[in-house]
């Protein structure tokens, strides 16, 4: 939870709480002046890093190299560990085989494009056979000894060789639709069954590829794994092997444990233990390790931030640019810089109810009160930061011993011809010593600092 400080100090209640009307002519009056006025909220913070990166093993495997330790800074790109992983080459050379067999192509065999039949004609022995009838048949005619029957026979071959060579020709021409009609219908059919087989080869086309795409993007994921296999930082930075937060997870746990009681705690201690045969988070050359597993975090400290929570009551006073004091319980003696650099909209309960917002700040440098300069703290450290979220220059104010609450009213007791007069105020910036006063006084006028819940109207105050 934060605090705001400017309000009325606790002393000077008490010390109100304790004056009697005894005397109250006696009491204590200051002359209301023009001054500066800084309001300060307080904040509990923790220090942050400008980026922290835990790289994990791609694959199941062993530690095959360190080439860092903890503490070690690197830069962008720097070989930080090898992990030996026979099951991640074995991945990536099956992935390619499915590739090449998706990448075979398909045939369907030689199926025709098109079919054609031979033209439909009648016998040519049956044209000889005709011929030869006929020719009989002249022969015999002319053996006849009457001239007239010879005449009359012969004039009825040639008439029955005409028409039959009439019918010859319209035989000829209907066998010639029929073959032409058959042609058609075939093209039609080959034309069908081309177009079916093209159909069937598109569609087998786009499965393969989409087969491809999949046996592909499967290799790429097996490469990238055995790429992986080689840990670089992805940015410069301190090295910590492991996870960056396993130490301090087990310390917090601990921590939780040990508040609760005795039955419990040996119950959570139990279910919070590491498991047997893993290393606790330990990274060495030869130390196996599973898909996951943290091997190295890397924390780029070139710049710190700090991240406050700050009180419902005050974060609306809290803008982009305010300036801050920060103290670390670390640096005993050292006061830092910060500004904000944003302020978050997400609420976090706190334990007694209320609920504070997350406001983050850039770090600046630090010094001890000699003029020495302190050293710069370390990530997760806490902090008190000091906002300065309003400051007013020549403003009128008077102490803040001098306000009283009155239910919705603030006000303060001035001294007109020796008494008191209950004036109310509307206050503005409130510093840790004085508060600034917008409306209700003015310079000039004397108000009462001490014992001021007490004075009634009226009451004589010289």
């Amino acid at each position: 939870m934060t605090s705001r400080r400017g309000v009325v100090p606790l002393l000077a209640v008490l010390l109100a709480a304790g004056c009697t009307s005894a005397e109250p002519q006696k009491a204590p009056v200051a002359v209301v002046t023009r001054t500066t006025v800084s309001e300060v909220v307080e904040a509990p913070a923790t220090v942050g890093a400008r980026a922290t990166a835990t790289l994990t093993a791609p694959a199941s495997g062993t530690v095959a190299r360190l080439y860092v330790q903890d503490g070690d800074t690197v830069k962008k790109g720097q070989i930080l560990a090898r992990i030996s992983s026979p099951q991640a080459r074995q991945q990536l050379s099956a992935a390619r085989k499915a590739d090449r067999q998706a990448a075979r192509p398909v045939s369907f065999g030689g199926a025709p494009v098109g079919v054609r039949l031979p033209r439909l004609r009648l016998p040519s022995s049956l044209d000889a056979h005709v011929a030869r009838s006929f020719a009989q048949a002249r022969k015999a005619a002319r053996s006849i000894g009457d001239r007239t029957a010879r005449a009359r026979l012969l004039a009825a071959v040639d008439a029955a060789d005409k028409v039959q060579r009439a019918r010859r020709r319209a035989l000829d021409e209907v066998l010639d639709g029929l073959t032409r009609s058959l042609d058609q219908t075939l093209s039609q059919v080959s034309g069908q069954v081309s177009a079916g087989m093209s159909g069937l080869s598109a569609s087998m086309a786009s499965l393969r590829a989409a087969s491809r795409s999949q046996t592909r993007a499967a290799v790429h994921a097996a490469e990238r794994a055995v790429d992986a296999l080689v840990v670089r930082a992805p940015f410069g930075g301190v090295v910590t092997l492991g996870g960056a937060s396993s130490a301090a997870g087990g310390a917090g746990l601990g921590a939780l444990v040990s508040q609760l009681p005795a039955g419990l705690a040996s119950q959570a201690g139990a279910a919070a233990a590491v498991p047997a045969g893993r290393s606790g988070g330990t990274i060495a050359t030869g130390v196996p390790v599973a898909a996951g597993d943290p091997i190295v975090t890397v924390t780029d400290v070139s710049v710190l931030t700090l991240s406050a929570d700050v009180d419902e009551t005050d974060v609306l006073l809290v803008r982009r640019g305010t300036p801050a004091e920060v103290e670390f319980d670390a640096v005993t003696g050292a006061t830092y810089t910060g500004s904000v650099t944003g302020v978050g909209v997400t609420p976090k309960e706190g334990a007694t109810g209320g609920v504070s917002y997350p406001v983050r700040l850039r770090l600046g440098r630090g010094a001890y009160d000699d003029g020495g300069a302190a050293p710069a703290p370390k990530p997760g450290m806490s902090a008190v930061v000091r906002l300065a979220v309003r400051r007013s220059e020549n403003a009128t104010a008077v102490p803040a011993s001098a306000i009283v609450t009155s239910g919705r009213e603030t006000i303060v007791w001035a001294v007109r011809g020796g008494r008191a007069e209950r004036r109310v105020v509307r206050l503005g910036a409130q510093g840790d010593a004085v508060v600034e006063i917008l409306s209700g006084v003015s310079p000039g006028e004397r108000v009462v600092v001490r014992g001021a819940d007490a004075v009634r109207p009226g009451q004589s105050l010289s």
